[in-house]
């Protein structure tokens, strides 16, 4: 394991937040990790970081790995201009992670608050999602108890959206 998920662990374990550690060969695409991480219960999840077209605003936006983001929706939504893909040097800058490694996770690294953080209500809702911890050959694993308790500790606004 690499420093960035035991920082995910160790955040976890002291917020007091219970959750399961799947190893795995690693994973870029959410069709790879329908076939390597079939048998980790709950609701796979992806994560996009989207900027707004100046550059200017950030997102994490975490939806099930099914669905499609609409664009124009989102955008709509957060009252933001036309919003693309945020580029790899934004990524690394701003949640401090490599491209096919983007994770609810890497919200711990935003220090500055610089990035929004964005959950479709069904991910909200769900029993149980799972998460890269800033790694992809791992998942981790929260029951929605322990995922809400995630997101008070981060000690930041977030939105629950729809998408």
């Amino acid at each position: 394991m690499n420093k960035n998920d035991s920082d995910v662990e160790n955040f976890l374990r002291s917020h007091g937040i219970d959750y399961i550690l799947h190893i795995h060969p690693a994973v870029f695409t959410c069709d790879e990790a329908k076939k390597i991480c079939k048998d980790i219960p709950g609701l796979p999840c992806k994560n996009l970081f989207l900027q707004d077209r100046e550059g200017k605003r950030f997102f994490l936006v975490i939806l099930p790995a099914e669905k499609k983001l609409d664009f124009a929706k989102f955008a709509k939504l957060m009252e933001a201009n036309k919003v693309v893909f945020g580029d790899n040097k934004m990524l690394q800058e701003k949640l401090k992670v490599e491209p096919g490694s983007v994770s609810l996770f890497g919200i711990l690294n935003d220090q500055q608050k610089e990035v929004e953080l964005c959950i479709d209500q069904e991910v909200y809702q769900a029993d149980i999602v799972s998460f890269h911890p800033n790694i992809n050959t791992a998942t981790i694993e929260l029951a929605k108890e322990m995922f809400h308790k995630f997101l008070k500790s981060l000690d930041r606004n977030f939105k629950i959206l729809e998408l």
